[in-house]
């Protein structure tokens, strides 16, 4: 997709890998209906054997693109509901060294990677119970059932050798500035993305523009005042008292932020003031991030 630098999630992550030494690092995630499971363990049990202990496995449903690009991955899209959950199992599997298949994934075969369930739904949410697999919601774009989901999977959450108890993470937009203004004026690039995106333009981030709400009709603002829920806008304080919030809301155990910003610079600084509120919102809380 345009815009969107993630078709060799593994290439990537190997890249960022070398240039770090302790934090996790993983994917956000792997649509599986397009690849072979087989392919993944090897790519992400190689990532593994790189950095022991650091990788991260998040796993979508969604094609993430159209009909020609799943033809053009040479996968076929699966009407089957149960085809996803399969193709996590037939995973799992090849990451435990299961015989039955008649070979072993190298590498791949005693991989410590940790998976985690991806949606957007209630589908996911309830894959991830049966499971008893880490669970993370798309709130960042799609916010719609996140309090739902997020009740379903704890309710039917089922302990496993992978999870003792539920773990929940939840996407969350910043665009922190230390200006108030200046936050509203960098967090346009992200409206006019999903403007694009919803009207079948998608392309690379454009620059912020000034008082661009003001210059759109009101069904196009209601959106974006839906799919942009889940986000803060602001200075410091705005954005430690919007997280703060947001976890109370939540219970989440890990937050994920997303900050669609173009400069370089203005995003360095919005993610330097995301951390100092993540700080002060989780003080005695003990959510991750």
């Amino acid at each position: 997709m345009p815009g969107i630098g993630g078709a060799a999630t593994s290439v990537v992550l190997a890249h960022v890998g070398h240039a770090t030494s302790r934090i996790r690092i993983g994917s956000g995630g792997i649509m599986l209906p397009n690849h072979a499971p087989l392919q993944i363990a090897e790519q992400f049990g190689t990532l593994d054997a790189l950095f022991p202990g650091r990788i991260d496995l998040g796993l979508g449903r969604a094609p993430g693109s159209d009909q020609r690009v799943a033809k053009a991955m040479r996968r076929t899209l699966h009407s089957d509901p149960n085809a996803f959950p399969r193709d996590v199992m037939e995973l799992q599997a090849y990451f435990a060294g299961d015989p039955d298949f008649g070979f072993i994934a190298t590498p791949g075969a005693g991989a410590n990677v940790e998976m985690w369930i991806l949606g957007s739904s209630t589908f996911g949410a309830q894959l991830a119970a049966a499971l008893g697999l880490p669970y993370g919601f798309a709130s960042h774009f799609a916010p719609g059932q996140m309090d739902q989901a997020i009740a379903i999977y704890r309710e039917h959450f089922r302990p496993s050798e992978f999870l003792a108890e539920p773990r929940v993470m939840v996407g969350y937009n910043i665009f922190a500035a230390d200006d108030q203004a200046e936050a509203e004026y960098l967090a346009t690039s992200m409206q006019q993305a999903f403007v694009a995106l919803r009207t079948g333009q998608p392309g690379k981030l454009k620059p912020p523009v000034r008082n661009y709400a003001d210059t759109l009709a009101p069904p196009v603002r209601a959106m974006l005042d839906d799919v942009l829920a889940v986000t803060s806008v602001g200075t410091p304080d705005r954005v430690a008292a919007d997280l703060s919030a947001f976890i109370a809301r939540t219970q989440a155990d890990e937050i994920i932020v997303t900050s669609q910003i173009f400069d370089h610079q203005a995003r360095k600084r919005s993610t330097a003031i995301a951390a100092e509120a993540f700080a002060v919102a989780t003080e005695g809380v003990g959510a991750g991030a």
